[in-house]
């Protein structure tokens, strides 16, 4: 059983779970770190690309010390890094490009309006936020701008949901066939036939069924209130008819009324 691809010596991470913020990447990582052949930290995010005190005018110099992460791997083993952010931070792809071109990526996607509350109730959660859903979805583009000239890392709970803008960007760097795009819904509906397709991607032997994993999986104190619902799904609703252009998809149960 062949488990690996062609190395280099300048870039042996290979392959990147790049987004997207709870749509099931940690879920995603701990399913991919059962196979013998991958290899991605047990710190899950990295946060190498989105780093912004990184002297990025020299990237060689930071690569050995992003390499040092990966202390452990079976020798032979496919290295990957989950750090959801990237597909959403603007520099990453560039500078992902730069250390491989050849870097496989994938995203996993999640309904916009249950990610933007699922986010919210994570950092509310950690304190990290303190205002209600509706007061932070009405005053997202005012706190987001403490924190140009780039973005905000806790208050994106909208912004982060227009996959498309990060699709055209992914794919402005990367081929399309070096990126698989996937659903949430996937993976917690059918998570065998899902890994069986992430495995080929990688380029690995797929492993026997998986047994269901659900990682990080919100409770929430309170549901949805139904109008800053309804304020989120007509927000959504033409960005979902892109993606729906985009990636040939079926995304009406993103746009209907879980009443």
């Amino acid at each position: 059983m062949n488990f690996s691809l062609r190395k280099t010596s300048v870039s042996p991470v290979r392959f990147l779970i790049a987004g997207t913020q709870k749509g099931g990447t940690t879920a995603l990582a701990d399913y991919l770190r059962q196979h013998p052949g991958l290899f991605i930290p047990a710190v899950k995010e990295l946060h190498f690309f989105d780093n912004e005190n990184l002297n990025w005018q020299q990237p060689q110099e930071l690569y050995a010390g992003y390499h040092a992460q990966f202390t452990g791997a079976t020798p032979g083993s496919l290295w990957g890094d989950a750090t959801p952010i990237y597909s959403y931070w603007w520099p990453a792809m560039a500078r992902i490009w730069a250390y491989n071109p050849a870097m496989r990526l994938i995203l996993c996607l999640r309904n916009p309006v249950e990610r933007a509350y699922s986010h919210w109730a994570m950092e509310t959660g950690r304190q990290w936020d303190s205002v209600s859903f509706p007061e932070a979805i009405a005053s997202e583009a005012e706190r987001c701008r403490t924190a140009l000239p780039h973005q905000h890392r806790v208050f994106s709970y909208v912004s982060r949901g227009f996959y498309s803008e990060q699709l055209r960007r992914l794919w402005s760097f990367f081929p399309r066939e070096q990126t698989l795009i996937l659903r949430q819904e996937e993976l917690l509906q059918d998570p065998s036939n899902t890994l069986s397709r992430v495995h080929r991607f990688l380029g690995v032997d797929p492993l026997p069924p998986a047994q269901p994993l659900r990682a990080n999986s919100g409770r929430y104190t309170s549901p949805m209130d139904p109008v800053t619902r309804s304020q989120l799904q007509q927000l959504f609703d033409p960005e979902i008819s892109q993606l729906e252009q985009l990636l040939g998809w079926d995304l009406s149960h993103w746009q209907a009324d879980p009443t």
